[in-house]
């Protein structure tokens, strides 16, 4: 069986969890499948991974048609391959016009979804309605759907219902356990301008409306003052997002200290330090198909703090993991808190209960490690995968089941 896997980001140009997930899942299926990559960007030197740049005569268009731009040139070299499967819509046009062109069965993984997304206009203009018809055209010609989690698939038959829900499924995002896991390494941490010795809340995320970060840095004006911020956070989706949360940063840390923000990418394992040095993790994301940050910090040890909405709950098991924050949403696709004071405020509570007590929260992150490898990991993610590929190239019946994570 030949796969090609299509996919904006690939290694070394990984920016999101869409790449994080690509990367390990070609890792794991290349273990008994042929799979060729077809990715985004400069040549890579990797075996079996094809490289695609923006024609020079789009290199100035408008993102989106520099990103047809790439799909065109991609399905046609798709020829040959049994399947095709992308990932975000970036790719979803290579792979639905490459199933039309080749006529060859297209499974596509939801990472996240337009609709839920009307902020990327700030980003795309008029481009934001080119991609949301890529994704709808992409989604309701597969051959089967992959969502990261239960809260994913509910949210794409809510997207779409015109999609047969019998070609859905859910498989989760994994984490590599051998490479995430607790690094002690007080030096390191010392190094990156942390105080190892502080009780810490870490935030870990691209400046992008999704993650909540402007939510963050309001709580953190009611955490004690002892409490340490550490801001891993960089690729702003737009610079007026990055001057909205540049200028809160500067407020909050001209009110108290032990403010850290470092906007530059860590390696693994710098971050796998900062992580297991942290008190708690925190995700307050208004919008999170599953958010493999999350699992990130729990094959660290890290205790995790996350927004109760999307796929986080079936990451973050509430008093046994870390905790979950209570929201109720706007239904406009914006996640917009109804009462954002509120919001912060149980944000800012719940924070303060977990980092407070470093006995609990240290058994929230040894609980947290072991949820991760018993529910989350990538052998076990492949193997659904390729059950999946072969009912579909088999044309057997896709009836969606959710995996049990207790």
């Amino acid at each position: 069986m030949r796969v090609d896997l299509l996919t904006r980001e690939y290694p070394p140009e990984v920016y999101g969890g869409a790449g994080v997930h690509v990367a390990e899942l070609v890792k794991a299926l290349r273990r008994d499948i042929d799979v060729q990559v077809r990715a985004f960007g400069l040549p890579r030197g990797e075996e079996g991974t094809h490289a695609y740049l923006v024609p020079p005569q789009l290199a100035t268009a408008n993102p989106t048609l520099a990103t047809l731009g790439v799909d065109l040139q991609i399905a046609q070299d798709a020829e040959g391959a049994d399947l095709v499967h992308s990932h975000t819509w970036y790719a979803n046009a290579a792979g639905r016009l490459a199933s039309m062109l080749h006529g060859i069965p297209h499974v596509v993984t939801a990472h996240s979804l337009e609709p839920l997304r009307p902020w990327k206009a700030e980003q795309l203009g008029g481009g934001y309605r080119v991609s949301s018809w890529i994704e709808r055209e992409a989604f309701e010609n597969a051959d089967a759907v992959i969502a990261v989690s239960d809260g994913m698939r509910r949210d794409i038959l809510r997207s779409y219902p015109r999609l047969d829900e019998s070609r859905v499924e859910v498989i989760y995002n994994g984490i590599d356990l051998d490479a995430w896991k607790p690094v002690h390494d007080a030096d390191l941490v010392r190094s990156l301008g942390i105080d190892p010795d502080r009780p810490t809340v870490v935030f870990v995320g691209r400046i992008t409306r999704q993650k909540g970060l402007p939510y963050l840095l309001r709580a953190a004006r009611r955490l004690p003052t002892d409490v340490q911020l550490v801001l891993c956070a960089g690729a702003p989706d737009t610079a007026e997002i990055m001057a909205e949360v540049s200028d809160a940063v500067r407020e909050l840390q001209s009110e108290r200290g032990g403010v850290v923000w470092l906007d530059r990418l860590l390696s693994r394992n710098e971050l796998s330090a900062v992580l297991t040095a942290a008190t708690v993790f925190v995700c307050p994301s208004v919008y999170e198909p599953l958010g493999i940050v999350n699992l990130e910090a729990m094959a660290c040890g890290a205790a995790v703090v996350g927004t109760a909405t999307g796929g986080i709950p079936e990451v973050v098991a509430d008093g046994e993991t870390g905790r979950l924050v209570p929201i109720e949403q706007a239904d406009d696709g914006t996640g917009t808190p109804l009462d954002p004071e509120l919001f912060v405020s149980d944000l800012a509570r719940i924070l303060t209960e977990v980092v407070s007590n470093p006995e609990q929260a240290k058994a929230f992150g040894e609980a947290g490690r072991r949820r991760a490898e018993e529910q989350f990991s990538w052998a076990r993610i492949a193997d659904e995968t390729r059950d999946l590929y072969a009912r579909v190239l088999g044309g057997g019946s896709r009836v969606p089941q959710a995996p049990s994570v207790g």
